[in-house]
């Protein structure tokens, strides 16, 4: 019977926390849920007789816990899946209630120039937020059947014995599941890039912005922008579609005669769903230190931003290993 370490538990942590991250769209349970496979890997660990690989092994122990965790429980969504663009004149306030996406950090995924299995399964456009986005609409088993199967690249044979199904159930289920994401993802599937590093192209239009942010010009951001450009910022529900309301959005919590003021911003480039994003930090008038503010992730096509998605969560900036305050002198 072969023997099972934590050492050799722990080497495959990385890679599972991406797996559990696609099924749970959270980067916050997905750790969670790595405890969980390794509980459940170490309990188990008399059953493991090497029929089959350690990573496999653990691949289906971690689906069933995760499918385990997503029994009843909503799924996690955007603000544009749940209503239509929202008036910029007209403010609603954070909601609570929903389970949003949540962004999920590069440091945590295998390096691009990695080789081997775990590289193999984060250095894809599969890792980005309007796939993980579009995944989230999928019933559970169906989600796992196709990320299994389309991602990870498993026989139907082993994805039906992963979650006791049969072959014709798995691939009835990944037909009805690959049916929905070509409803939601991009009619051209050019438009997706395999994930790499921001080209120079796309580094220099994030520099671009962070001057404009820093500087509070509207107008210069709004140049920025692509005319049907899409913004969301959960926990709030509204979302705003197209370059003139983001413009009109941005104008009104930029202006310090306003109520709705943000005050100043600090801004540095970060890495998220291998895509460009930014980290910012706010200060209000008398406030000693900037505090955090917003993780925004982008995207963009033809020199131009055509979405933004600002995830406003204080606690997701350590996962990012970014400070919980910034003083006015280290800006």
């Amino acid at each position: 019977m072969p023997s099972l370490t934590a050492e050799e538990l722990e080497r495959h942590r990385r890679e599972l926390r991406v797996h559990c991250y696609r099924l749970l769209g959270s980067y916050t349970d997905a750790e969670d849920l790595v405890q969980e496979t390794f509980l459940r890997a170490w309990t188990k660990r008399d059953t493991f007789e090497g029929r089959s690989t350690l990573r496999a092994w653990l691949y289906r122990i971690a689906t069933n816990a995760c499918l385990d965790w997503l029994d009843g429980k909503a799924r996690r969504v955007l603000p544009h899946q749940l209503t239509g663009p929202s008036d910029p004149s007209v403010g609603l306030a954070p909601r609570t209630d929903v389970p949003w996406l949540q962004p999920f950090p590069d440091h945590e995924l295998a390096a691009p120039d990695e080789s081997g299995p775990e590289a193999v399964a984060v250095g894809r456009e599969t890792i980005e937020l309007a796939f993980l986005a579009a995944l989230q609409l999928l019933p559970a088993r169906q989600r796992a059947a196709l990320v299994l199967r389309d991602v990870h690249g498993w026989p139907a044979s082993d994805v039906a014995g992963a979650l006791g199904l049969s072959v014709p159930a798995v691939n009835s289920a990944l037909q009805r599941a690959r049916a929905t994401l070509r409803e939601s993802l991009p009619e051209r599937r050019a438009d997706w890039r395999a994930a790499t590093e921001p080209t120079a192209e796309e580094k220099h239009l994030l520099h671009r912005y962070l001057d404009a942010v820093r500087r509070g010009d509207v107008d210069a951001v709004a140049a920025l922008l692509a005319e049907d450009i899409r913004t969301t910022m959960p926990p709030w529900p509204m979302w705003f579609r197209g370059r003139e309301h983001v413009r009109r959005a941005l104008a009104s919590s930029w202006d310090p005669a306003l109520e709705g003021y943000v005050g100043e911003f600090v801004m540095r480039p970060v890495g998220a769903n291998r895509q460009p994003a930014v980290a910012s930090w706010t200060r209000r008038p008398g406030e000693p230190a900037f505090r955090p503010f917003a993780i925004s992730v982008m995207e963009i096509r033809d020199g131009f931003f055509t979405g933004m998605t600002a995830f406003h969560d204080p606690a997701l900036f350590p996962a990012f290993g970014l400070p919980a305050e910034i003083l006015p002198a280290d800006r």
